[in-house]
């Protein structure tokens, strides 16, 4: 079970707090894969704070994050790239169809765990910059404190929710106890919601 899939997966609407970003960013596979860092930067992407986008995932173990991010982020699917791909030099040739998905998505930046598989001058030639995941969301908290905040709040409670259902033992007792901490989760956040909206944080 996916964290980030448990509750809402249309992107959010927080009223003062978000204002939608066009800053595009191509989320490497590598970054993905890490359930606590897909779940706070698909969180992130969901509330607007920036356009995430990516490229196709083909391999077994990230076919489920590749569908789930589809529900959870629209538009993130970069296509008609791999025409792109012959024509870039990279030290490992495997990564060129990172870096032609960002071209073709006109993306502002790869964020990677992989910087030296993607050297700095040849990014700057299509005007790409080059972040490492713990960078990219210092760069986000300073950009929208509020937001990401209210983001690792929502991954939080998704994680608790989880913890709590291990504990229970029985399929139909999971089942049900899951629906109704969905309910109670959404009840909270609604009661969130509107008070942030009333009282906007300074």
């Amino acid at each position: 079970m996916q964290p980030w899939t448990s509750l809402r997966l249309s992107p959010r609407n927080w009223g003062w707090a978000i204002k939608t970003s066009s800053y595009t960013v191509l989320l490497d596979a590598c970054v993905l894969y890490p359930a606590p860092l897909r779940d706070f930067l698909i969180e992130l992407a969901a509330a607007r704070l920036f356009r995430a986008k990516r490229p196709d995932l083909t391999r077994s173990q990230l076919e489920r994050t590749r569908d789930l991010m589809n529900q959870a982020v629209l538009d993130c699917l970069v296509e008609d790239y791999e025409e792109l791909i012959e024509g870039l030099q990279l030290p490992d040739p495997d990564d060129r169809h990172v870096l032609a998905a960002a071209i073709a998505s006109a993306s502002d930046a790869i964020v990677t765990f992989n910087l030296k598989d993607f050297p700095v001058g040849t990014l700057h030639k299509y005007n790409i910059e080059l972040q490492h995941p713990d960078d990219f969301l210092h760069y986000q908290f300073g950009l929208n404190h509020a937001g990401v905040v209210i983001a690792a709040k929502n991954c939080r409670a998704r994680l608790e929710i989880l913890q709590r259902l291990q504990r229970i033992t029985s399929p139909f007792l999971r089942h049900k106890a899951y629906q109704r901490l969905l309910q109670n989760s959404a009840n909270m956040r609604t009661s969130s919601d509107h008070y942030t909206q009333a009282a906007p944080l300074t």
